[in-house]
C-alpha cells in the first residue's frame, strides 16, 4: 500500500489510467482512507490489521484519478478527522456502503446527510472507556501533583533549592465532581475510589446503581458540583447543548483552589473565559487533553499560562486501544458490505 501513491503517479505519467484500474480492481473490497502514518491517518503498524480484509485506496492516490477509482470503493475510514466525509465525496462515490470513525465522536461527520446517500455510519465505542479515563486520572495527578514542573525543574535548576510555588495538593481526600456520568465518567469515578475522593456528578439523569457502586452523590443543579469540587473533570459528549457548557459563569462558582480537567471536547469549555479564569487566578489550575483547534496554534495564550497542562487530544493514544479500535472498524464494515447490521450503527 505504501509504493501505490509513487506507482500511481509513474502510470498517470504515461496516462495510464486503465491500467490503475486494473491495478485497484481486486477480490477484497475497497476502502478509502488517508495514507497510513501520514496526514493524521492510522499508523502504518495497523496497516495489516485493515489489508486482511481490503484493498486500500489512500485519499491522496484517489484524488491522482478520482473518476476512474470513485466507482471501486465501498467504504470510508476516517481516523482523527483527517479525512473531511461532504456532500462532494459522497456524491462521487456510487458504490459506497458505510462510513466508519475511528473514535466514538462523531460530531465531525454530518449522519443525516450521509444516511441520505443510503449510507450507514459506525463508529467505535466501549473501545476508548478505560484509556481516557486513565488519561483523565494522569492529567488531575500531574496537575496536581507539579509532575510537569519538577520534571522541568530537575533538567534546567540551577541550585538545590525547591521553590514553593512547587508545592502540589493532595488528591487523596479530595472532592471530584464529574460532570458527566456515562461510561468513561462512571470508569474515572471507579479510579477514584481508591483515592478516597468524595465523588459528586452531575447527568441529565440520575444513575443510581452507577452511584451506589461508587459512593457517589448525585448533584441536580451542575452549580452545586462545581462550588464543592476541588477538582471538575468534564466527560460530556460534544452537542448544541454542551457547546461551551463551561464558561466564565460556570468557573466563577468553582473554589479559587480547583482544577478543571477536561477529556471530552474542547469546544465544551469557553477557552477564552478560560484563559482569563486562569490569569486571574478564579481558579488554580487546569488540565487539558482537548481543546479547540486541535492541536493549539503556537503561542496560543493559554500555552503562554504556568499553571496549565495541555495535550494533543490522546485520551485513546495507547497502542492497545487503537489496536482494537481499528479491528472494530474492520469488523463493522465488514458487517455493512456482507449485508448483515453493523454492531455500532450511530443512528440520529
Amino acid at each position: 500500500m505504501f509504493h501505490l501513491i509513487n506507482r500511481l503517479k509513474t502510470l498517470l505519467s504515461f496516462g495510464g489510467t486503465r491500467t490503475i484500474c486494473q491495478l485497484i480492481n481486486m477480490e477484497k473490497p475497497c476502502i478509502l482512507a488517508t495514507t497510513f502514518g501520514a496526514h493524521g491517518g492510522i499508523y502504518k503498524c495497523f496497516a495489516p490489521v485493515v489489508e486482511k480484509h481490503f484493498t486500500i485506496i489512500p485519499y491522496e492516490t484517489f484524488l491522482l484519478d478520482q473518476k476512474n477509482l470513485s466507482e471501486q470503493i465501498n467504504a470510508v475510514f476516517v481516523w482523527s478527522s483527517a479525512l473531511k466525509v461532504d456532500r462532494d465525496l459522497m456524491q462521487s462515490l456510487p458504490n459506497l456502503k458505510v462510513v466508519v470513525n475511528g473514535g466514538v465522536g462523531v460530531d465531525h461527520l454530518d449522519i443525516p446527510m450521509i444516511n441520505s446517500f443510503g449510507v450507514k455510519v459506525c463508529n467505535t465505542p466501549h473501545v476508548v472507556d478505560n484509556a481516557t479515563a486513565d488519561l483523565g486520572m494522569g492529567l488531575m495527578l500531574a496537575s496536581a501533583r507539579k509532575i510537569v514542573e519538577g520534571h522541568h525543574y530537575s533538567l534546567t535548576h540551577n541550585n538545590e533549592d525547591l521553590p514553593e510555588s512547587s508545592m502540589g495538593v493532595d488528591v487523596s481526600g479530595a472532592t471530584l465532581g464529574i460532570i458527566g456520568m456515562g461510561r468513561i465518567g462512571y470508569k474515572v469515578a471507579r479510579r477514584a475510589q481508591p483515592f478516597d475522593m468524595k465523588i459528586l456528578y452531575h447527568n441529565r439523569n440520575r444513575r443510581k446503581e452507577e452511584e451506589r457502586a461508587v459512593g457517589a452523590m448525585y448533584c441536580a443543579n451542575m452549580e452545586d458540583l462545581l462550588q464543592q469540587s476541588d477538582f471538575v473533570m468534564v466527560v460530556v459528549n460534544l452537542s448544541p447543548a454542551t457547546q461551551k457548557l463551561i464558561g466564565a459563569k460556570e468557573l466563577a462558582m468553582m473554589k479559587p483552589t480547583s482544577t478543571l480537567i477536561n477529556i471530552s471536547r474542547g469546544l465544551v469549555v469557553d477557552q477564552d473565559a478560560l484563559v482569563e479564569a486562569l490569569q486571574k487566578k478564579v481558579i488554580r489550575a487546569a488540565a487539558l487533553d482537548v481543546t479547540y483547534p486541535e492541536p493549539l496554534p503556537i503561542g496560543h495564550p493559554l500555552a503562554a499560562l504556568p499553571n496549565v497542562i495541555i495535550l494533543p487530544h490522546i485520551g485513546t493514544h495507547s497502542v492497545e486501544t487503537t489496536q482494537i479500535m481499528v479491528e472494530k472498524m474492520v469488523t463493522n464494515a465488514l458487517a455493512v458490505l456482507g449485508g448483515n447490521q453493523p454492531p455500532d450503527e450511530v443512528k440520529v
